[in-house]
């Protein structure tokens, strides 16, 4: 594995390689890696492109200080991850790398229409703002043929998404599953700050969400909803949201025609470290 720091180095070595024919998959991460992240790391590896990860921790779409300052790092774990599961380049940036001098303080504005309204964006005003910023450098940066995203954030993929259609990026999206613990906790690099007890209460989301996947039925899904709050609330959590959304485009459904897809989301905190999760149902 290669590892970059420059962004004009790795460019530049991958423009070579895209004239040679070969084709780039990329892994964006903010590091602390999880088999989560390796499936998409092996998914890359299973098209045969050449896969790079970048890790960088985006302060740009961070709302809550704390937050960003205690969020894992795990940087030599993490490399001899990559190296194992087959990884070709690691783009390892600084911020002023990633962030030439007042380029995130005069960061344009990306045009998200209603999904900047709802759910995390209603939660983390500014927040879907710092993701397009920092994943439109890295596509300037690293010239992907595609792209891997989890859909454990999966409001996040659907804003990339957007960003990929309003820039005319050249890069096709693939979502690959949430991976899981046997229990059916998501995969999280906060559950790395979790203690034994307080995962296995963490699962309380899962079970949210396989409730409300077994129990929706054509109709008003109003009670439903928020009897799923509840539960969670009189869980220990505090809830910022759990709603039933269509799969396609996030509206909230709360009378539902038995036809279109939907998708159940939450977002709630147990203790200071905040969860999300989604189930599509």
């Amino acid at each position: 594995m290669i590892l970059f720091k420059k962004a004009a180095d790795i460019t530049a070595w991958l423009l070579k390689s895209k004239t040679a024919g070969k084709k780039i998959g990329f892994i964006p991460t903010m590091g602390a890696l999880h088999p989560g992240h390796i499936s998409l790391i092996k998914a890359s590896k299973k098209a045969g492109s050449i896969s790079v990860c970048s890790i960088f921790v985006n302060p740009a779409q961070f709302n809550d200080a704390k937050d960003f300052d205690n969020y894992p790092s795990t940087i030599e774990k993490d490399i001899d991850a990559l190296e194992k599961a087959g990884c070709d380049i690691l783009f390892l940036p600084s911020v002023s790398e990633m962030y030439p001098a007042g380029r995130m303080g005069n960061a344009k504005n990306y045009d998200l229409g209603y999904l900047e309204t709802v759910l995390e964006g209603e939660y983390r005003p500014g927040h879907f703002q710092g993701v397009c910023l920092v994943v439109h450098r890295l596509l300037n940066i690293i010239p992907a043929d595609d792209l891997y995203l989890g859909q454990k954030d999966y409001q996040q993929c659907m804003v990339i998404k957007k960003l990929v259609e309003l820039e005319n990026i050249n890069t096709t999206i693939h979502i690959c599953p949430t991976l899981r613990e046997t229990s059916g906790l998501a995969m999280s690099s906060r559950n790395m700050r979790r203690t034994e007890e307080s995962q296995k209460q963490a699962l309380k989301i899962f079970e949210t969400l396989s409730y409300l996947k077994n129990n929706s039925k054509p109709g008003n899904l109003t009670a439903l909803k928020q009897t799923a709050i509840d539960n969670l609330t009189n869980a220990g959590f505090k809830v910022d949201y759990i709603e039933i959304a269509d799969a396609g485009n996030l509206d909230i459904i709360n009378h539902w025609d038995g036809n279109s897809k939907l998708v159940a989301v939450a977002a709630a905190f147990l203790g200071e470290v905040r969860l999300i999760d989604n189930m599509l149902l």
